[in-house]
């Protein structure tokens, strides 16, 4: 029987990171195939998964949820039946339920088991869970309380006394589930997977309560074809901002004074197509770096709200001098900027809420 790892976690908290962690340190010998479901977040860092011979299948059908309600038991079954793998990882949306990525995995066992949920992880990253806790906690909560699992990402940036009140918060809405706080840096990918089967006792019983939700359904109330914006899936990418040698720019603020919509209260059922939305578009505009920190210097500041409320941000695009190409990621209140590889052409891609799109493609010139 087929092991499943369903790795969940909001947009920006370093699932890839992660996976990539683990593939590299635990899975080398298994017979692993990654499913991907990203919103909006065109491939940027190029295929380092499918370069280690991980075998991908993408979940490209133009929307947040399109693998949790078509294709996706037919398509589960065929990555089974064709690749015959030991484990099979799903990173879901970053703004997906970890509840209904974990219905749509067991809907295969309909008829006999051929899967096993192993683990269902939510990845957290510990200095911006607060904030998105109390402005999307609709979304956010889902994972966190779907979780048998809680990977907290970046706690070497934190201070022991926003650990304590993180721990609390998450404790609120998951008593029973393990959480990981040391830092990844100093952890093996074996005490990762160790604990990650450790909160396999709970995934039983948080199927059970599953049933009882309910579950977000497909709308098609946008144009799929918006003229220039790439609206792909794929992201063979880092998630995660632990990079060293990286021009690494880091603003600090009070997570708590923000004037975002409260998403967060109570159980409300929006789809997440209603709340967040995303702008991508493949380019060959060429940039200074000095014109991209302009760019993320204004969408990273929380205190506006001229674009919308930014919540991710990614490109790579070749530099005016021809010689280079330049990445950048970024997340509410941070960005980096680094050297990259050149690619077949330039991208770009910002998601989130009230996102004016209008706006986002005059500041980037396109």
């Amino acid at each position: 029987m087929t092991k499943i790892d369903i790795i969940s976690g909001f947009l920006g908290a370093g699932k890839t990171t992660l996976i990539k962690k683990l593939i590299g340190e635990s899975f080398k010998d298994q017979q692993l195939v990654l499913i991907e479901n990203e919103f909006g977040e065109i491939g940027i860092d190029g295929g380092f998964l499918k370069d280690a011979g991980i075998n991908i299948t993408e979940m490209n059908s133009g929307c947040i949820c399109c693998s949790l309600v078509g294709d996706f038991k037919e398509a589960l079954t065929k990555v089974i039946e064709e690749y015959s793998p030991d484990r099979i990882i799903i990173e879901p949306s970053g703004v997906g339920k970890l509840s209904d990525v974990a219905k749509a995995v067991e809907r295969v066992n309909e008829k006999e088991d051929a899967v096993t949920i192993n683990s269902l992880v939510a990845v957290v990253d510990g200095t911006k869970a607060k904030m998105y806790m109390k402005n999307f906690g609709e979304f956010f909560n889902n994972q966190v309380e779907s979780a048998g699992t809680i990977i907290i990402s970046r706690t070497q940036n934190m201070k022991e006394d926003k650990l304590d009140a993180l721990m609390a918060m998450l404790r609120e809405h998951n008593k029973d589930a393990v959480i990981i706080t040391t830092p990844w840096d100093d952890i093996k990918g074996d005490q990762i997977i160790s604990a990650m089967e450790k909160g396999h006792t709970l995934v039983d019983s948080l199927l059970e309560e599953m049933k009882n939700l309910p579950e977000e359904h497909h709308h098609h109330d946008h144009d799929e074809e918006e003229g220039d914006h790439c609206h792909c899936h794929h992201h063979d990418h880092d998630e995660d901002h632990d990079h060293e040698d990286h021009d690494h720019h880091h603003h600090d603020h009070d997570e708590e004074e923000h004037g975002h919509h409260h998403h967060g209260h109570g159980h409300h059922h929006h789809h997440a197509d209603e709340v967040f939305q995303s702008w991508g578009v493949e380019t060959h505009h060429k940039f200074d770096k000095e014109k991209i920190e302009e760019i993320l210097k204004l969408l990273a500041d929380e205190d506006s709200r001229e674009y919308g409320i930014i919540l991710r941000a990614k490109g790579m695009v070749p530099s005016t001098d021809g010689k280079t190409w330049y990445q950048f990621d970024l997340t509410p209140g941070e960005y980096e900027i680094r050297e990259g590889s050149a690619d077949y052409t330039g991208r770009l891609c910002v998601i989130g809420s009230e996102l004016k799109e209008d706006k986002v493609s005059e500041l980037f010139g396109i």
